[in-house]
């Protein structure tokens, strides 16, 4: 049986009752209600056939017999591919057809990343969907309107608006790049953020070995060193260096986190057209043929150890060479991807609520809703900016992610599908209505109507005199006010004192260790 308790040994505090919990179920909003990672009533849209799948499958394995990937500065994995079968030239490593599929038949289609709060667990992988926030980003958009380098008190802002979304069920990895923390520590002050900020799962590091090694060194003391070992506490970010090479700080933090039993995301990230084909065929070809040899590699270093098939692919305008969103192309991809990625046998990672724009403007609303939607219905398990992203991924904003994680609540709601119970069905309320009246007193209504429809948490659906009464306020406005109020009422999930001195002490210890270092 596992084990129950969070980090500091106690059980799971459950969800918050009563009227704020009922406010928060009717408004999709508010920190006193946390959804539960989703579990999809829908279908999946499917855009390839068997021919069409097999055909892409085919050519993959073309490209990893006859082209095949770089693994560069890596001699151990050269070694272990040799070792396992493959035809290793320098550092280019060419598949037997099956090798990496047969490789892949330990990892596991389903497992449960642990969070401290046993009540924020997720499952990766099957018919569920877990959102986490935005990844990356070096700048911010801040509540009083200005673009600028991000701070460690920004990511740890939006690490608490993370844990107090109701429809984000992930805290994520690096929320935003705190520039004013040395690169070579910064990672120390991220994973702790998230350990004692939230109790939600959390992402490691992985722009090092060591980083990758210093969090699982910081999971085990808040998990425990056998626990680590035999669960997964950890989710962690591998892209590969598109078009197929996989370099050797990749390769070093995926050794790190598959040797510790910890769940690898093997991304293929794709501006299509200048690093995959521009072709959808072609992109999704590329795409296979990297997660192949990336997550087969995983089961090299540890059978059995957690990886999910990513992909992160979006076009590129061929006039300008810029990154593009919310076009149909990418979207195209990422149903062929979760099809692929089914097929094979391992939980999906892509999408998100991802924006060119450079404010939280139409545009925005426009290319977020486009590839959110391809990514419901493309089936991901694992969504990685799934609230605050903006400029093309350049940066974390404030409003945005407010506004993103209220359509976050919409799409939960639409992912619970069509209600058939004998209250769904609502027979007794046409009974009691019949012809010619309405439904708004009757007693079905009065029984659901606080549960019946989502109530947006930004959107201002009164009459335009309402509205220009009260302001005319822009939504923007509305989502800036949310954030300045969730992060003036936030307050930190308990967390053992013995626990928290210990990671202090490593921090501290780790910090003192080595010099700083901005590059």
């Amino acid at each position: 049986m596992e084990d129950q308790t969070d980090g500091g040994g106690r059980r799971g505090r459950g969800e918050r009752g009563g009227a704020a919990a009922r406010r928060a179920a009717r408004t999709g909003g508010g920190a006193g209600l946390q959804l539960t990672y989703i579990k999809r009533e829908v279908p999946v849209y499917n855009v390839l056939n068997e021919e069409g799948l097999a055909l892409i499958e085919a050519n993959a394995d073309t490209v990893l017999e006859e082209t095949g990937i770089e693994f560069r500065d890596d001699a151990e994995a050269l070694a272990l591919w040799k070792d396992a079968g493959a035809d290793v030239r320098g550092e280019r490593v060419h598949f037997p057809k099956g090798l990496p599929r047969s490789l892949l038949k330990t990892a596991p289609s389903v497992f449960t990343q642990h969070a401290r709060n046993p009540a924020r667990s997720v499952q990766i992988g099957g018919d569920a969907t877990v959102f986490a926030p935005v990844y990356g980003p070096p700048f911010v958009r801040d509540l009083d309107g200005n673009r600028r380098y991000a701070t460690i008190e920004d990511f740890r802002n939006f690490v608490k608006l993370a844990y107090m979304a109701p429809s984000i069920h992930h805290s994520g990895g690096t929320v935003c790049e705190p520039v004013d923390v040395p690169v070579n520590k910064r990672h120390l002050d991220m994973v702790l953020a998230h350990i004692t900020l939230s109790d939600k799962p959390f992402m490691g590091s992985v722009t090092a070995p060591e980083r990758a090694e210093d969090s699982v060194a910081m999971a085990k003391i808040l998990f425990g060193d056998e626990f680590v070992d035999q669960n997964t506490v950890l989710i962690n970010l591998i892209n590969a260096n598109s078009p197929m090479v996989f370099d050797e700080t990749m390769l070093g933090a995926a050794k790190v986190y598959a040797r510790a039993n910890q769940a690898t995301i093997i991304t293929p990230f794709i501006l299509a057209g200048a690093m995959s084909p521009v072709t959808v065929a072609g992109t999704l070809t590329q795409v296979l043929a990297e997660v192949l040899a990336g997550a087969a590699f995983t089961q090299l270093i540890r059978p059995g150890a957690p990886v999910l098939f990513g992909t992160f692919a979006s076009s590129i305008s061929m006039q300008s060479g810029a990154p593009t969103f919310g076009t149909p192309e990418p979207s195209l991809v990422s149903y062929g991807a979760g099809q692929l990625a089914r097929r094979l046998g391992l939980p999906f990672r892509t999408g998100g609520s991802l924006c060119a724009s450079k404010i939280p403007d139409a545009q925005a609303a426009y290319e977020s809703a486009n590839t959110l939607n391809s990514t419901m219905l493309a089936g991901t398990n694992f969504v990685l900016h799934a609230a605050g992203w903006l400029e093309g991924g350049l940066a974390s904003c404030y409003e945005k992610f407010m506004m993103d994680i209220d359509q976050l609540g919409m799409a939960q709601r639409f992912a619970a599908g069509v209600d058939l119970s004998e209250n769904g069905q609502a027979m007794d309320a046409i009974r009691e209505v019949g012809p010619g009246s309405h439904f708004l007193g009757c007693a079905h209504t009065q029984a659901n109507f606080q549960s019946a429809f989502y109530r947006s948490t930004v959107a201002d659906n009164n009459s335009f005199e309402q509205w220009q009464a009260e302001g005319q306020q822009r939504v923007e406005t509305r989502a800036n006010a949310l954030a300045r109020n969730w992060l003036d009422s936030y307050e930190a999930p308990p967390l053992d004192p013995g626990i928290r001195d210990g990671l202090n002490d490593f921090v501290a210890r780790k910090k003192e260790s080595m010099p700083d270092a901005f590059t």
